[in-house]
């Protein structure tokens, strides 16, 4: 009984873990939540009424989520700094309440000066954030200066409670949700293993959503490597440990997308097109029933469950011969002899399950630390064998050189700060007009929209999404309201409900957040009982007029136009891959050692930022149908030259330390046709009228053909690098197309 209870709680911790990578969400709701829920006890027990009750509760809320660093220390000194800045945020708030024009001319002030101190990182961001919000909580709550003291006395408990909250209650160390992010990671690679093996019983009823399946775990598995990436600094004791998880993750990840790539070979009629994997509505390649004969289709799925036992077995249960005996049986795929009588593409994918445990071996001792090598066989010795020699040479990189930063109003905060200046001078013209009194929401709105955002068009879908959600939470705060009367506790019990739905869901939906917010809102107006049908429809209209606000700025105001913002991040991207791409091959080639994981991790975040930059071409209400499908299949593509980059860096990575892979001249000239390539399209994104052509040739696939008396020219490993630089030049020649870059053929 014990053992299946561990087992039922072992499973629960590992979808909540998948689902929610971190647990950042969770505890960003607890923390939000504990923190207003101890404010209104605290206030409570003083004797506050409703009005200061609220007040605090929203104070407690803005000052949990506006903080941002990563370590508790300098956490606390923003806090520390924060309270000042809200305390005279509100101060001048009360004070200006009977001027009307200048106090709307301070908000303009405040409303500028909080975007611009975003310059100076996460604390300028956190103290802007917090005297933004608390100045409208002021307005929210109609402050006089009759009765400042007692506000103020409610935003210092405010403050102290969130300080209890996230530093007693709710902890969260830097290695503690590293140590949360790679236990998610693990969930997310067992997971994607599993879908994997979905793939040899599909038939061809059920190909298409299994691959969407599979798209989507590969996607939350890559998601979640970068999430690691971002929190090794902070969470590892050295930058050696940070270089050997980050190693690790990024072996785990290219070898489980490898191992789907060969098992949709193996199921279909030719060697599976990468792109298939990265692009929606992809059709599937034909299948029949079953990859293989009998025998060797019961072997694989033996052998995938056994992959993902690896994965997901704990530590402290990782010990034993049972466990070691699948282990050892894995690692044996790699050596020829050990692969089973099958066909080559089903052989193919034994010795991706070989390559997929040796990189879950390495993942296991970089994150749980030395495993029990008692009864390895030959094949796991030498992987060990391998994984320490690598291990061995990883050593800490060079700093990164400082990038130059644009100045003036070329600089993201102060082009953002002027445009949500006059973008809140329209809300607040407009809002008074509709209402002198709830005027402060179009500012609200206005404010939002330009938060995370960099385009015109990343505005307009993130101002149409708060709309959607502000309608759809107005019905539900009228039906709350109805329900919930006078129930002063009753109403603030479902407001921390609401609140924690809120940061929650935030990363996933921002109309969701939206919808909880204003459900919220609604029962906030019915404790303040200002409720009315009328003022939830006033907040609707406050909505659209501030969005519209906003994107009237952000259209007329030093416009940053989506389609230069992502011309401007394809060039990026196209950059990190030449330097991947080159990089890798130069090491292959015999070249000196680079730093290519990194390299590949900005290639990484450059390509995130595109297919940020991409939602409102792709989004399903653009009435640009042709466009949409364009974006989608640009970034696609981009996505598959970024995993055969990818590979490549981790193969060249292997070179020193790894024994059957030698370098090898002849690989430069393989890779110089693909790079010119990348080149000219770059070139072609950056000046349309740049006269530039990608050129087609040979395949490069050619050269993996044996010579005259039937001798291979280049060893397995080479061969894959080969059929990776194939791959990569198919995918870039594809990009031609779509990007008006003309295709040029050598005549020969």
């Amino acid at each position: 009984m014990k053992a299946a209870g561990r087992s039922v709680r072992t499973r629960l911790r590992d979808r909540l873990a998948a689902s929610d990578p971190g647990l950042l969400r969770l505890t960003a709701g607890l923390r939000t939540v504990g923190a207003i829920a101890l404010t209104l006890a605290v206030l409570a027990v003083f004797g506050a009424d409703v009005t200061h009750l609220v007040a605090g509760a929203i104070a407690a809320m803005v000052a949990t989520f506006a903080i941002r660093e990563k370590e508790p220390g300098p956490q606390a000194v923003t806090l520390a700094l924060g309270l000042p800045v809200a305390l005279a945020s509100v101060s001048i708030s009360s004070l200006l309440a009977s001027r009307v024009v200048v106090g709307d001319a301070f908000f303009v002030v405040l409303i500028f000066c909080a975007v611009f101190v975003r310059r100076f990182g996460d604390r300028g961001t956190a103290l802007g954030l917090i005297g933004f919000q608390v100045y409208f909580l002021s307005l929210f709550v109609g402050a006089q200066v009759s009765v400042l003291p007692e506000l103020l006395g409610a935003i210092a408990v405010a403050f102290a409670c969130s300080a209890v909250v996230r530093f007693a209650v709710v902890p969260a160390t830097p290695a503690g949700i590293l140590q949360r992010l790679r236990q998610a990671f693990r969930a997310r690679l067992a997971q994607l293993i599993a879908t994997q093996a979905e793939l040899l019983d599909a038939g061809p009823d059920e190909i298409e959503k299994t691959l969407e399946h599979l798209r989507d775990g590969t996607a939350r598995l890559h998601e979640t490597a970068l999430m690691i990436q971002s929190r090794l600094a902070e969470g590892t004791p050295d930058e050696s440990t940070a270089r050997l998880v980050q190693r690790r993750v990024a072996d785990a990840e290219i070898a489980s997308e490898r191992l789907g790539l060969l098992l949709l070979t193996a199921r279909s009629a030719e060697r599976a097109d990468t792109l298939t994997l990265h692009l929606p509505g992809a059709p599937a390649p034909a299948v029949g029933r079953s990859p293989a004969p009998g025998e060797a289709t019961e072997i694989l799925r033996r052998d995938l469950r056994a992959l993902r036992t690896l994965v997901l077995r704990p530590p402290a249960e990782a010990r034993g011969t049972a466990l070691s005996h699948l282990r050892n049986r894995l690692l044996g795929y790699r050596d020829e002899e050990n692969l089973p009588e099958a066909t080559p593409a089903v052989q193919d994918v034994f010795r991706g399950i070989g390559e997929t445990a040796r990189a879950v071996m390495g993942l296991r001792i970089a994150l749980d630390g030395p495993q029990d090598e008692s009864d390895d066989t030959p094949a796991t010795t030498r992987s060990r064998e391998e994984l320490d020699a690598e291990d061995a040479a990883i050593e800490a990189g060079e700093e990164a050189a400082p990038k130059e930063e644009p100045t003036g109003l070329r600089r993201p905060t102060t082009r953002a700060a002027v445009q949500v200046a006059v973008g809140s001078s329209l809300a607040i013209v407009g809002g008074e007009l509709l209402s002198s009194q709830r005027w402060y929401w179009a500012v609200l709105t206005c404010w939002i929209v330009f938060i995370n955002t960099a385009s015109t068009g990343e505005i307009l879908v993130k101002g149409y999404r708060r709309l959607l959600g502000t309608v759809l939470g107005v019905v539900a705060g009228i039906v709350l309201a109805g329900l919930v009367g006078n129930h002063t506790w009753i109403a603030f019990g479902l407001v921390l409900l609401l609140i924690f739905a809120m940061f929650y869901t935030a990363p996933l939906s921002y109309t969701l957040m939206s919808f909880f917010v204003t459900a919220m809102l609604g029962l906030l107006y019915t404790l303040l009982h200002t409720y009315s049908l009328s003022v939830l429809l006033l907040r609707i209209e406050e909505t659209a007029l501030g969005a519209a606000c906003g994107i009237v700025a952000a259209a007329l105001v030093l416009p940053i136009r989506t389609d230069r913002r992502t011309n401007e991040l394809l060039e990026t991207v196209l950059e990190r891959l030449t330097d991947v791409t080159e990089g890798a091959v130069d090491q292959l080639s015999g070249g000196p050692a680079a730093d290519l994981l990194d390299t590949a991790r900005e290639l990484d975040q450059a390509l995130g930022d595109l297919r940020a930059a991409t939602q409102p071409l792709t989004h399903p209400i653009t009435p640009l149908r042709a466009r949409r499908d364009t974006a989608q299949y640009v970034v696609a593509l981009l996505e598959t030259c970024a995993y055969h980059a990818r590979s490549l860096a981790a193969t060249a990575e292997l070179l020193p330390t790894h024994p059957s892979i030698a370098a090898d001249p002849r690989l430069r000239g393989a890779v110089r046709r693909t790079v010119r390539n990348i080149e000219a399209i770059a070139a072609r994104v950056a000046d349309d009228g740049a006269r530039t052509e990608v050129e087609t040739g040979p395949s490069i696939a050619s050269l993996l053909e044996p010579d005259a008396a039937g001798v291979p020219r280049y060893g397995r490993i080479t061969g894959r690098v080969l059929r990776h630089l194939e791959r990569l030049d198919e995918a870039v020649v594809g990009l031609a197309r779509p990007l008006g870059v003309p295709v040029r053929t050598p005549r020969g």
